[in-house]
């Protein structure tokens, strides 16, 4: 396989660099390196899942307690996000990218976050159950890859917890809310942001 963001290891030299990205208002310098996704800069999906996270209103409720899963975290932004929001609130970042998990683990040490846990889908323990779901998914692994990875994590999610994806408009946001709300008719899916081009689906657990 050729050297994608979805590859399992990385075939290109590991060479960290260092980038700024604003995470939870402040501007943080972060490690990234290529065979990573987005490795220049804060993608534009994941900043406007991060902006509408910013401005919706906390839950109250035990869900809120229950750890947040940041699903094909990269470097991590999505991940040091929550976990700097919330320092008393464990959150795993999940990715099968050995690279992506390891450059999240230094940028986690560097931001003195003792609450992220990085592991591969396999490391997650299989009766923890989540929250949150934060997901920039990778949507060109495929529509049947996605299918499954989501099929693996959304049931995972707790009474009470919602999952929020942001999906170009142009890669199938449309198409991808729809399958989720016939695939899981336990869920309520609706779009509740759309800015340049992406749109943001939040699928709730009663």
């Amino acid at each position: 396989m050729s050297d994608h963001y979805f590859s399992e290891t990385p075939s290109s030299d590991f060479t960290p660099r260092e980038i700024e990205a604003i995470l939870a208002g402040d501007s943080y310098k972060l490690l990234t390196a290529g065979g990573v996704f987005s490795p220049e800069h804060l993608d534009r999906g994941t900043e406007i899942l991060l902006r509408t996270l910013e401005v919706r209103e906390p839950a109250e409720n035990e869900a809120a307690k229950l750890p947040v899963l940041d699903l094909g975290c990269g470097w991590g932004p999505i991940a040091l996000s929550a976990a700097l929001h919330e320092s008393d609130r464990e959150v795993w970042a999940v990715d099968v990218n050995a690279r992506s998990r390891e450059l999240t683990a230094l940028n986690a040490e560097r931001l003195g976050l003792k609450n992220v846990r990085v592991g591969s889908p396999e490391e997650v323990p299989s009766d923890i159950v989540f929250g949150a779901i934060h997901s920039n998914p990778p949507i060109r692994v495929g529509k049947q890859v996605l299918h499954e990875m989501l099929q693996l994590w959304l049931p995972r999610l707790a009474h009470g917890g919602e999952a929020l994806l942001v999906v170009a408009k142009h890669l199938g946001a449309d198409s991808l809310q729809k399958w989720i709300d016939t695939e899981f008719a336990e869920l309520e899916v609706n779009r509740i942001a759309r800015d340049k081009g992406f749109h943001v689906i939040e699928a709730y657990r009663a």
